[in-house]
């Protein structure tokens, strides 16, 4: 009966053992566990903060960009009705039908010529601000797909 007990006492301290064994385990591995998800969750903070500010600085490009557009366009618009109303007025005031006719076909070639410029300029507002406008961004998903990378390598 003595031996008996001692076996019990036995398997009574290899069980404690066990459980110290798991708990100590078990313990290791959340604290693993937590420190991966915070080191993850201060990734995805920092990536969503640089995102957004990566967005602002493109609106502010864009907004710049449109501003500049349309500076142009009014500009442009202005000096056509101007000319426009010149040209008329040189029209009118001709002293004959060749007269007018080389006037118009004059302002013609130059309104035609100046509209081709206009539309080039217009053209080229357009892609410096497309190309300022996505610059902040570019890199975005490269970011995202080295912070999944990291999380799955950890």
């Amino acid at each position: 009966m003595v031996n008996r007990n001692r076996s019990k006492a036995g398997a009574r301290v290899e069980t404690t053992e066990t459980l110290d064994t798991a708990m100590k385990n078990g313990s290791e591995a959340f604290r693993t566990g937590f420190e991966k998800a915070v080191k993850g969750y201060d990734q995805f903070w920092g990536y969503g903060r640089e995102t957004v500010e990566a967005y602002v600085k493109a609106a502010n490009a864009t907004g710049k960009g449109v501003e500049t557009l349309q500076n142009e366009i009014y500009s442009y618009s202005k000096q056509s009705v101007e000319d426009s109303i010149s040209a008329a007025k040189a029209v009118f005031g001709s002293k004959s039908v060749h007269q007018a006719f080389e006037l118009q076909s004059d302002f013609v070639k130059s309104a035609f010529e100046s509209y081709v410029s206009e539309v080039t300029r217009l053209g080229e507002i357009m892609f410096s601000t497309t190309k300022e406008a996505l610059n902040p961004l570019q890199g975005r998903m490269q970011a995202w797909v080295e912070i999944v990378e990291s999380a799955r390598a950890v």
